[in-house]
């Protein structure tokens, strides 16, 4: 079984419409925006306060924020309120509707096989193939 499929929050929802891939795939082609994202996956259900992504992230807060809006305004995100922080916590339900959104077809609607390992080619120097010779 797949690292994704394995995973407790995962689970396709059919609710997934071309327009709000579009915003979340959007939102996540930025590479400060991915990476807060997985950031903020890898934390899991509980999440992280902003202060500690900004510095994770090694990032001002004014720009965390920046990003950080974009991601919750996709639907990426949630936020709660705790004392005087704010913890953002990925949306691992928009997560896997996008993730089901994109392998709907796959595989031309058949199941999929697992994909095998691939193991690195060993690649033969042209001076290797000479010697041969």
């Amino acid at each position: 079984m797949g690292m994704l499929a394995s995973f407790p929050c995962f689970e396709y929802i059919r609710t997934m419409e071309t327009e709000n891939a579009l915003e979340a795939l959007s939102a996540l082609a930025h590479s400060a925006r991915l990476a807060v994202f997985r950031m903020l996956v890898q934390a899991g259900p509980e999440g992280l306060p902003a202060g500690r992504i900004a510095e994770r992230m090694e990032m001002p807060a004014s720009s965390l924020s920046f990003h950080l809006k974009e991601l919750h305004r996709a639907g990426l995100l949630r936020s709660r309120q705790d004392g005087r922080s704010i913890v953002y916590m990925a949306r691992y339900e928009t997560m896997n509707a996008l993730l089901g959104y994109l392998t709907e077809n796959c595989c031309g609607g058949n199941p999929c096989s697992p994909v095998p390992a691939c193991s690195p080619v060993s690649v033969s120097s042209p001076r290797a193939v000479e010697s041969k010779a």
